[in-house]
């Protein structure tokens, strides 16, 4: 009769707590509280599975007691037994226990509530009283020992309650609560001992002594490390008076004694400071590890910089097959160039001969050939860079092809005029040239810029996008082809006098003149005929193309002396013609004899 009121009671109970469940889950509900009405719910389900699980525990009790009242068989309880443990089996399978850890060290498990008590506070309980036990100055071992009562069998540290063994426990564990309790005692006794170990009185005086030997020690390696450094600085200052020389580039003093000692001086501190942390690090994490309650902190310490190192290191090691693709690529590229240039040089020189290739193109298109080269040699090497597939890689290169790209339109310009002049080949350097009203020597040519010297020795930068766009005169390579230049001065003579004296007056003038070479001859032309006077034009040749400026001044000069002498005064007066008897201005017929 009990064991059918015991059911029902069980029944009733169970459905009046999912019947408070449904209601509870039913209830309609919206706002920002949400996610707190799902955790209060999940706490309610599994303070009815606990309930249920006790009651199913009450259940097998009751049994229990129930079969052992009517005094049945052995066989029968035997049968029984193997039942209830069937149950319980059924039950392990669907229930986590909870652990007692303390210090990563697991204790034992507990499965069923003792009361309204669940088993993660009591296994929180416990671990709490454990840990207080192990970490206090003294300890009695003798202390612990379990007391028995009529429900629930209690290990002991004096008079207070370390864990309560009930009979949930024991048959969740196939034994009685008393046998269960006598298989727990020794192992919270043991860990209980061992904390004391770490944590007792004579352990801290131990690690007392130990730290203040480990701070003798650093500040013994301090001392010594200053005055290690300190005979440092003393023998660079020797160093500097005795044997440092100044170090020179040619002509340029790059570092001298002094410079020298200063630097030596400032890496040798750094080196101290470096040194100097490197020791505090190593012994900081040690005086933490010596203490229990702050080796957490040591590994901390210590993790600051080795994770970084550890880091670094790996990232190192787990780049060098990509490192060893950029070392081949770069080799085989320098090599490559190498040859380029060795060519370029022999074009150059003239050693080597290409049908159609000028010798001055040779270096042009050897530098253009350079760009090409490295601008694919940086294509294969950027993807093996560290990082290159990162968000943040990608928008920088973007945002610097993005700047060069604008702010480049006319540096491309020169350059690809720069290109054009290059095959085009108007002038080189040396050539005298002629760009508007520019005249002058051509002094440096470059892929953007060129640089002419005017004959007051001034240098006129000229992009080449404006040298392009010019007519360029080049009197240089008339010199190469041809003869010479011609250089021309025109005098104008009234038509008394006679074309002939003027003639040779004009080209005896050319005779002698600086500049001015004997062949091919010079020679005069008419130019016009005017209403008062005649325009003559005397031609010579020059090969002094980079003076014309003083051919010409000599030419004119010596023209002046020669009509000086002569008596003929290079005017054009202009006459009215007036029909009363003046001689017709036309000069006589020469004589048979002239």
């Amino acid at each position: 009769m009990k064991r059918v009121w015991a059911i029902v009671s069980l029944l009733f109970l169970q459905f009046s707590l999912y019947s408070q469940n449904n209601e509870d889950i039913n209830v309609p509900y919206t706002g920002t509280d949400s996610l707190s009405k799902n955790v209060k719910d999940s706490f309610l389900i599994e303070e009815l599975r606990l309930q249920i699980q006790e009651f199913k525990l009450n259940e097998i009790l009751l049994q229990t007691r129930y079969n052992n009242n009517i005094r049945q068989s052995l066989e029968e309880d035997s049968i029984k037994r193997v039942r209830q443990r069937a149950q319980i089996d059924s039950l392990r399978s669907l229930t986590k226990g909870v652990p007692l850890v303390v210090e990563k060290d697991t204790l034992l498990v507990l499965y069923t509530k003792r009361g309204g008590v669940t088993p993660r506070d009591r296994v929180d309980r416990a671990e709490k009283i454990i840990m207080n036990l192990g970490k206090s100055l003294t300890l009695n071992l003798d202390s612990l020992f379990v007391f028995d009562s009529e429900y629930a069998t209690d290990i002991m540290s004096g008079d207070q309650v370390i864990l309560t063994v009930t009979d949930q426990d024991g048959l969740w564990q196939n034994m009685s609560r008393q046998e269960l309790a006598g298989l727990y005692l020794p192992v919270i006794a043991g860990k209980i001992e061992q904390l004391h170990s770490e944590y007792g009185l004579m352990m801290k005086i131990k690690n007392i002594l130990f730290s203040m030997l480990v701070i003798a020690l650093q500040t013994g390696l301090i001392y010594l490390t200053n005055k290690l450094f300190k005979k440092l600085r003393r023998l660079i200052v020797g160093l500097m008076r005795t044997k440092l020389r100044p170090i020179s580039f040619k002509e340029y003093e790059f570092l001298n004694v002094r410079k020298q000692a200063h630097v030596l001086i400032f890496f040798s501190n750094g080196l101290h400071i470096v040194i100097i942390l490197l020791q505090l690090l190593i012994t900081i994490p040690i005086l933490f590890s010596i203490f229990p309650e702050t080796e957490d902190i040591a590994y901390s310490v210590f993790s600051y910089v080795w994770n970084p190192l550890k880091d670094i290191l790996l990232s190192i090691i787990r780049y060098l097959p990509k490192l060893l693709k950029i070392l081949v690529i770069l080799f085989c590229f320098r090599y490559l160039n190498k040859g380029l240039k060795y060519i370029a040089n022999e074009v150059a020189t003239g050693k080597l001969r290409i049908t159609g290739f000028y010798d001055d193109w040779a270096f042009p298109t050897y530098n253009i050939l350079k760009f090409l080269l490295y601008s694919f040699m940086f294509i294969m090497i950027w993807p093996l860079l560290p990082n290159s597939d990162s968000e943040i890689f990608k928008g920088v290169s973007v945002f610097l092809g993005l700047v060069v790209s604008l702010g480049s339109t006319t540096v491309i310009g020169n350059l690809m005029a720069g290109m054009v002049l290059t095959y085009m080949r108007s002038f080189k350097i040396g050539d005298q040239i002629k760009l508007n009203d520019i005249m002058g020597v051509v002094v440096e040519k470059t892929p953007f810029v060129t640089r002419i010297r005017t004959r007051l020795n001034e240098i006129v930068t000229l992009p080449n996008s404006a040298v392009m766009s010019s007519q360029t005169v080049n009197y240089s390579m008339s010199i190469e082809k041809q003869h010479g230049v011609i250089v021309t001065v025109d005098i104008t003579v009234g038509y008394e006098i006679d074309k002939n004296e003027v003639r040779d007056l004009l080209i005896s003038a050319t005779v002698g003149a600086k500049g001015i070479i004997s062949h091919p001859k010079p020679f005069v032309m008419i130019t016009k005929l005017d209403d008062f006077y005649c325009s003559y034009q005397i031609n010579a040749y020059t090969r002094q193309v980079k003076t014309l400026v003083a051919v010409y001044s000599e030419l004119n000069e010596r023209i002046l002396e020669k009509f000086n002498e002569a008596g003929i005064e290079m005017l054009s007066p202009h006459f009215y013609a007036q029909r009363n008897g003046n001689a017709i201005m036309i000069p006589p017929k020469p004589s048979l004899g002239h």
